[in-house]
C-alpha cells in the first residue's frame, strides 16, 4: 500500500560524494561462516578398522572415516585420542596398524583420483610409500609381517621392505578364464610359514606364493567346485591351520600341511556369506562350562549378527549375538552390516565395527556361562541420514550453554545429543530396555536363525523423528522424575496425580518430537538423556506434522497432517487445548444466533469493515508445516499448506487473526525469532516471507533460491536469515537491508540447518552424510564487509571435515591474514561515506564508548575505591631452581633493563606529562583564537577518563583578559558544541565535571557568569527542542503499533 503525500515539504537528503566501484564478478567463498570440522563419525566406510596392543594394559582401534583415521583407546572406554592429519587427498580403501604406526591406503585410479599409501604416527604422517607407476587398481587390503609390508589390490600384489620401505616386488596371479584371478578373499599370514602369503582368488583357489622369491608354491583347491569365490581368510591359533569362507556358504578350516579339511561348517549362505572371522586365543569359552579352547566368530557385511561357534566335536553354533549391528535396510537408507570382528589377543573380549557408523566391544563375563557376550564400550553416531537439527536452548539460569549441545534427528529412527565441547559426551536418547523387549518377543533367542539375517532391533524403536522441539525452562537434569517410569504411555488415563506431583518438583520433559507416519509425538528427558512418559496423539488421528513447545516449557503443541492443532501439558500429559476450542452445546447455539442475525444487511455492511471469527471455527484444511508460541503464552501462530497463517488465542483456542496466501503459494515451514517478534516463512514458490507479529504485516520477501527451501533459520540477534535450498547453495540475507549478503555452494544440498544461540556456530547437515558438518561465525571477532553478492560471485567451498583440517576456529577464522580478499571486499559495491552529522536539524551523539563519559563523572570515587589499604610487601623469597613472579628475564641484557629504567623515570614521565599540558593549552588558546573549537575538542574526546580530567584540573584563568583565560575559552568551546547539536551527551559529561572543579573560580568572574549564562539559554532550548522530538516520535510509533489502529 503506498503512503500518503504529506501537506509539507520532504526534507533532502544530505548528498554525499561516493566512488561507485564496479563489482567484481569472480567466485569467492563464504565471507561471514569458515568450515570448522564434521561431528558424528565413527565408522562409516566399509574399511576394516585396525588394532593393536598398546603395551600390556590397553589396545587402540583405528577406524577409517572416509579420508582422516580416528584411533580410540579401549581402556578410556573407546576415547577418542587421534585423529590423523593431513587428511588424504582421497577416500581411504585399507588400513593396518603395525608397532607404533598405522599404515592408510587411499584413493582409486579407475575413478581418476591420485593414489597412495601413508604412514601415520600419533596422528602425523611420518612417512609414505612410493607407488609402482603402472598400478592402477585401488589398495583393498593391508598385511605387515616380519620384514615385509604387503598391499593387496584387485588382480595383484605389492611387496615392500619395512625397514626400508622401498618397493621390493609385484606379484601378478594368473588366470585360467577371464576374472578368475581376481583376489576376493584377500591375503594373509601364517605362523612359521616364513616369507609365505595366502591369497584367496575367485575361482575357489588359495595360492601360497613366496614374497621374497616371488614364486608360487602351492594351491589349496576348494573343497567342491560349486564353492564359489573365496571372500575370507584367516589362520587360527592352532599351527597350520587356515578358516577359509566361500560366497556360496561353506567355511572350511583347513591343513595346510596335509591340504585336507578338518572342519567343514554351512556358515553362511548365497545370499548372505562370511565375510570376516576371528578365533578366540585365551583359551576359555568353549564346552558346556566355557573352559575349553576352541572359539569362532563370524559374521557378514548383509546383516548385523554375529554367530559363535565351538569347534570341538565337528563345530556347532554356541551362540548368536544378535543386532550387533544394523542389517541394511531394504531401501538402502539405513547403511549396515559387519565390515569386521576381532578377538583381542588374549583376551575375553571381542571388538566389532559396522558400516551402521558405530564401534563396540563386547566382553565374555557373564555368570552363569553365557556363550554370548555382554557390551562393554560402544561408540556411534547416525547409522542414516540426519533429517533434521536443533541446538539446545539455554534455561531460565543460562546453566546449558546455547552452542554446546546439539540435537539431531537421523533417519536411522534416533535422536542424538551431540557435546560441541567434549566429544565422549555425546550420547544417544535412550529408547528404553530395547534388547530386554527383543529377548522377551523371541528376536535374540538361540532358536531364531529363522529370522534371517534382516532381523533388527530398530524395528523395535520410534519411526524417523522428522522435527525436533524443545525448552529446558523446566527441565530436571539427572534429577528429573527419579526411579523407574513408563515410556511413551498411549493410555488415555492419565489421572496420576503422583507423578504429577513429583514432576512438579523435579521437573519433566523438555523435548518433543514428530515422527514420520506416526500420528503420536513423543516427549524425552534431555537431563536423563532417555524416553519421557507422554505419547501425544493427534487430534484427528492423522500423522504428527510438526510440534512446539511454549518458551514456559510447560505445554506442547502437536499438528497433524489433517490440519489439526493440539495442546498437551507436559507435566501431567493431560489434552488442554484444540485449535480451533471445541464448542459446548450453549456455545454452539450461541453461534447459531449470531450466523442468522448475519443474514441482515446491517450486519453484513458492518461485518465488512472488520473481520470476526465465530468461536470453534477456522480449522486448516490441509497439513499444519509450522506451530509457534510467543514469549508470554498470549498467541500461538500455525501455519499450513493451505495458505493460511492463524493466529490463535492461547487460553481460549480461538481465532483471533488470519493472514490468507492462498492460492498464491503454500507454506511449507516457519521459524519465529522472539527477540524483534519476527515470523518467517517459507512458501513453495522459493521465497521466504517475514512477518511482523504485532502489525500482521510483511515487511521482507526474499527471492533467489533455484530449488525448494530444504530448511533455514534465524541468526541468533535476529539480523540474519540463513536458508539451504535444493540447489546446494546456503544464502544469507540481511534483515534491515533486505541484501543478499553472503551465499556459498557445497557439493550436495543441505537438508537441514541450526544458528547457536550464541552466534558462534551454524551447524548443517548434508543429504547423504551420516555427519554434522560446523562453520564458524567470522564477524563475532571482525568486521566483516556485508554488500550485496550476486549470484555470479557464488562459489563452492570445501565441506568441514572430521580431522579439522582445511577449517577454522573462532579467533583463526576471524584474523586470518588474506590480503587479497579483504581487498576485493572493500573495493567491491558502493563504498559506503563517513559522515559526521547527517543533518544540522538532528542531534547527533559522539562516537567515544558510554564506559569512558561515564568514568569521567565519576573519576573520584574509582580513585578513592583503587586507593590501596597498605604498601606493597616483599615476596617471600622461593627456592633457587623458582624464579619469582614478576623478576626480570635472565634471557634480557641488563644494559636494555636499566635503559628502560631509566626511559620510565619520574622526571621523565613528569616532563612527558607537562609536554601533553603545554598542547592542549596551545590548542585551546588558537581555538578560540580562530573561533573554531574543533581540533581542541576531537584532542580532548581522544584522551581516557584519567588524562581528561588532569587537564580540566589544569585549566586556569590566565593573565586575566579574556585572551587567556583558558577558563573561558573552555565555556566557549562547550557552547559551539551544543549550538552545533553534535556530541550531546559528551558536552553535558565535561560541563559536569568542568563546574564541579571550578565552580568558585566561576562565580568570582563575570566574564565567566555570562559566558555559562549564555551556555544555559541554549543548553534550555535545546533540551525542550529534544524533548518536544522525543514525546512527537513515542507518540507516532506507539500509534502505529497499536492493536487498535
Amino acid at each position: 500500500m503506498p503512503h500518503s503525500e504529506p501537506d509539507r515539504p520532504l526534507t533532502k537528503r544530505q548528498k554525499v560524494d561516493a566512488v561507485v566501484k564496479a563489482p567484481s564478478a569472480a567466485k569467492r567463498g563464504s565471507t561471514i561462516f569458515a568450515p570448522f570440522r564434521t561431528i558424528g563419525l565413527v565408522s562409516p566406510t566399509g574399511v576394516p578398522f585396525a588394532s593393536i596392543p598398546l603395551g600390556k594394559t590397553t589396545f587402540q582401534i583405528t577406524t577409517s572415516v572416509g579420508r582422516a583415521l580416528q584411533t580410540y583407546d579401549l581402556k578410556r572406554g573407546l576415547n577418542l585420542v587421534f585423529v590423523t592429519r593431513p587428511q588424504t587427498p582421497a577416500d581411504i580403501t585399507a588400513t593396518y596398524a603395525w608397532k607404533e604406526k598405522v599404515f592408510a591406503a587411499w584413493g582409486d585410479p579407475r575413478s581418476g583420483e591420485p593414489q597412495g599409501l601413508w604412514a601415520f604416527q600419533r596422528g602425523k604422517k611420518a612417512a609414505e610409500l612410493q607407488l609402482p607407476a603402472d598400478l592402477d587398481q585401488p589398495i583393498k587390503q593391508i598385511l605387515i609381517f616380519g620384514s615385509w609390508i604387503v598391499a593387496c589390490a584387485s588382480t595383484r600384489v605389492e611387496v615392500w621392505k619395512s625397514a626400508t620401505l622401498e618397493h621390493y616386488t609385484t606379484i601378478f596371479t594368473a588366470a585360467v578364464k577371464k576374472g578368475d584371478n581376481e583376489i576376493t578373499g584377500g591375503v594373509c599370514n601364517m605362523p612359521t610359514f616364513l616369507n609365505k602369503i595366502f591369497v584367496g582368488r575367485r575361482d575357489g583357489w588359495v595360492e601360497i606364493w613366496n614374497i621374497s622369491t616371488g614364486k608360487l608354491i602351492y594351491t589349496i583347491l576348494p573343497p567342491t567346485p560349486d564353492c564359489g569365490a573365496v571372500t575370507c581368510l584367516q589362520p587360527s591359533p592352532a599351527l597350520s591351520l587356515l578358516a577359509i569362507a566361500y560366497s556360496e556358504g561353506p567355511l572350511v578350516i583347513q591343513n595346510v600341511l596335509t591340504d585336507k579339511p578338518v572342519v567343514r561348517l554351512n556358515a553362511g549362505t548365497e545370499d548372505a556369506p562370511v565375510t570376516c572371522i576371528s578365533f578366540r586365543s585365551d583359551g576359555q569359552g568353549a564346552g558346556q562350562d566355557g573352559r575349553k579352547d576352541g572359539v569362532m566368530a563370524t559374521a557378514t557385511s548383509v546383516g548385523g549378527d554375529v554367530t559363535f561357534w565351538d569347534l570341538n566335536k565337528g563345530g556347532r553354533i554356541m551362540g548368536v549375538l544378535r543386532s550387533a549391528h544394523n542389517p541394511p535396510s531394504h531401501n538402502k537408507d539405513v547403511r549396515g552390516g559387519i565390515s569386521k570382528v576381532e578377538f583381542l589377543p588374549g583376551q575375553p573380549v571381542i571388538v566389532t565395527s559396522g558400516l551402521d557408523n558405530s564401534l563396540k566391544s563386547w566382553i565374555f563375563d557373564e555368570s552363569p556361562f553365557s556363550p554370548v557376550p555382554r557390551i562393554l564400550h560402544m561408540r556411534s553416531g547416525h547409522a542414516a541420514p540426519v533429517r533434521c537439527l536443533q541446538f539446545l536452548p539455554s534455561d531460565f539460569d543460562g546453566a546449558e550453554g546455547g552452542n554446546k549441545w546439539l540435537l539431531s534427528g537421523g533417519r536411522d529412527r534416533s535422536l542424538w545429543g551431540w557435546s560441541l565441547r567434549r566429544d565422549g559426551q555425546s550420547a544417544e536418547l535412550s529408547q528404553g530396555a530395547i534388547r530386554k523387549k527383543a529377548r522377551k518377543i523371541g528376536l535374540l533367542a538361540d532358536g531364531s536363525l529363522s529370522h534371517g539375517p534382516t532381523t533388527t532391533l530398530d524395528d523395535l524403536k520410534a519411526p524417523e523423528i522428522t522435527c525436533i522441539a524443545s525448552s529446558l525452562n523446566r527441565d530436571g537434569g539427572m534429577g528429573a522424575m527419579p526411579g523407574k517410569q513408563m515410556i511413551w504411555d498411549k493410555g488415555n488415563d492419565k489421572t496420576k496425580l503422583s507423578s504429577a506431583q513429583l514432576s512438579g518438583m523435579t521437573g519433566w520433559e523438555s523435548v518433543v518430537t514428530a515422527h514420520k507416519d506416526d500420528p503420536w509425538a513423543r516427549t524425552w528427558f534431555w537431563g536423563r538423556k532417555r524416553a519421557g512418559r507422554w505419547a501425544f496423539k493427534t487430534g484427528d488421528g492423522e500423522s504428527v506434522s510438526t510440534v512446539a513447545i511454549s518458551p514456559c516449557g510447560t505445554f506442547a503443541l502437536v499438528g497433524s497432517s489433517g490440519g489439526s492443532v493440539d495442546m498437551f501439558n507436559l507435566q501431567s500429559g493431560r489434552h488442554r487445548q484444540r485449535f480451533p476450542s471445541r464448542l459446548t452445546p450453549a456455545q454452539l447455539r450461541q453461534l447459531k444466533m449470531q450466523q442468522l442475525k448475519a443474514l441482515d444487511e446491517v450486519n453484513k455492511l458492518q461485518s465488512r469493515s472488520k473481520t470476526t471469527f465465530a468461536p470453534g471455527t477456522g480449522r486448516h484444511t490441509k497439513a499444519v508445516t509450522g506451530i509457534v508460541v510467543d514469549p508470554l503464552n498470549r498467541t500461538a501462530i500455525s501455519c499450513s499448506l493451505d495458505g493460511k497463517i492463524k493466529f490463535w488465542d492461547f487460553v481460549t483456542g480461538n481465532l483471533v487473526d488470519e493472514i490468507d496466501w492462498a492460492p498464491m503459494t503454500k507454506i511449507t515451514a516457519c521459524r519465529y525469532h522472539p527477540g524483534n517478534n519476527l515470523i518467517a516463512f517459507a512458501c513453495d514458490d522459493h521465497s521466504i516471507r517475514v512477518v511482523d507479529v504485532e502489525t500482521k504485516q510483511t515487511i521482507r520477501e526474499f527471492w533467489g533460491c533455484r530449488g525448494d527451501i530444504n530448511d533455514f533459520c534465524f541468526s541468533n540477534d535476529g539480523r540474519w536469515i540463513v536458508a539451504a535450498s535444493q540447489d546446494s547453495i546456503i544464502r544469507v540475507w540481511d534483515l534491515p537491508t533486505s541484501h543478499l549478503i553472503d551465499a556459498f555452494r557445497l557439493e550436495k544440498p543441505c537438508t537441514a540447518l541450526a544458528f547457536s544461540a550464541t552466534g558462534e556456530y551454524l551447524a548443517g547437515a548434508v543429504e547423504g552424510d551420516l555427519g554434522v558438518q560446523l562453520w564458524t561465525n567470522r564477524t563475532l571477532f571482525t568486521h566483516v564487509p556485508t554488500r550485496q553478492i550476486s549470484d555470479k560471485e557464488i562459489g563452492q567451498v570445501a565441506a568441514p571435515t572430521t580431522s579439522g583440517e582445511g577449517g577454522q576456529g573462532l579467533i583463526e577464522a576471524a584474523f586470518e591474514a588474506d590480503v587479497e580478499e579483504q581487498a576485493e571486499d572493500d573495493g567491491g559495491g558502493l563504498a559506503a561515506p563517513v559522515v559526521d552529522q547527517l543533518s544540522a536539524d538532528m542531534m547527533t551523539l559522539s562516537l567515544v564508548p558510554k564506559s569512558r563519559w561515564q568514568t569521567l563523572l565519576h573519576i573520584d570515587l574509582i580513585k578513592a575505591r583503587n586507593k590501596p589499604k597498605e604498601a606493597p610487601k616483599a615476596p617471600e623469597k622461593a627456592p633457587f631452581f623458582l624464579p619469582s613472579v614478576g623478576a626480570a628475564n635472565s634471557l634480557v641484557p641488563a644494559a636494555e633493563t636499566r635503559e628502560d629504567e631509566a626511559g620510565g623515570s619520574r622526571l621523565t614521565q613528569f616532563d612527558r606529562t607537562t609536554r601533553n599540558q603545554q598542547a592542549l593549552t596551545s590548542k585551546l588558546l588558537v581555538c578560540g583564537a580562530s573561533g573554531d573549537y574543533t581540533d581542541f575538542l576531537e584532542h580532548l574526546k581522544s584522551l581516557p577518563p584519567s588524562a581528561a580530567d588532569l587537564e580540566l584540573r589544569s585549566l586556569s584563568i590566565g593573565d586575566g583578559d579574556d585572551a587567556s583565560n583558558e577558563l573561558l575559552h573552555f565555556i566557549h568551546a562547550l557552547t559551539s558544541r551544543l549550538v552545533a547539536r553534535r556530541d550531546y551527551e559528551l558536552t553535558q559529561a565535561w560541563m559536569t565535571v568542568f563546574l564541579r572543579l571550578h565552580f568558585d573560580l566561576v562565580m568570582a568572574n563575570e566574564s565567566l557568569l555570562e559566558a555559562l549564562g549564555e551556555w544555559k539559554e541554549f543548553q534550555g532550548r535545546e533540551r525542550e527542542r529534544l524533548d518536544d522530538l522525543v514525546g512527537y516520535c513515542g507518540g507516532v510509533v506507539g500509534f502505529l503499533r497499536s492493536p487498535r489502529t
